[in-house]
């Protein structure tokens, strides 16, 4: 296996990370997230918004092979759940290249943030996720997370459940 490299993401990257997550949205929520919202993701409106947003946020790429496998972006405080006090920090999306999955890449991100979190004092970290979204709550099970927490989230005008996976780090 090639050497898996995990570094901020610049500019440039925004393309490939839009892709990938237009991609993993597309396969991963297919039968979960109504077809015409898939269907109809702006590539141009996300990479506006993630041009805005990707240097006040903490945003990884893992590079294999000199190419962008996979991204990550956290918070270091509660921002995206504020009413959940014993929260201190979150992972707000992870996502790897669909022909990529089960190589290590994911596992990778989620270390490296949760190390980042150790290393600032962090005590209680929340990710978020579909809760039909098996393979997803797969894998933050496997990482040692637990369902602790269920909110309903909006998308494209409809609501879906959500589990929040809690982690003592």
């Amino acid at each position: 296996m090639e050497e898996i490299i995990i570094r901020k993401m610049k500019e440039e990257d925004i393309p490939d990370v839009v892709d990938i997550q237009i991609n993993g949205w597309k396969t991963a929520y297919r039968g979960i997230v109504e077809d015409g919202y898939l269907d109809t993701m702006n590539r141009d409106e996300i990479i506006a918004r993630r041009k805005k947003g990707y240097k006040q946020n903490c945003f990884m790429v893992a590079e294999l092979k000199k190419e962008v496998a996979g991204f990550c972006w956290y918070v270091d405080n509660n921002s995206f759940t504020p009413d959940e006090m014993d929260i201190d920090c979150e992972l707000i999306a992870l996502y790897v290249r669909p022909d990529l999955k089960w190589k290590g890449i994911g596992t990778k991100l989620f270390q490296f943030v949760t190390n980042e979190f150790q290393s600032k004092d962090k005590t209680r970290m929340v990710v978020w996720c579909l809760k039909d979204n098996e393979p997803s709550k797969q894998f933050y099970a496997k990482m040692g997370g637990k369902i602790a927490k269920e909110k309903i989230v909006e998308i494209g005008g409809k609501n879906y459940s959500e589990v929040g996976f809690v982690y003592d780090i």
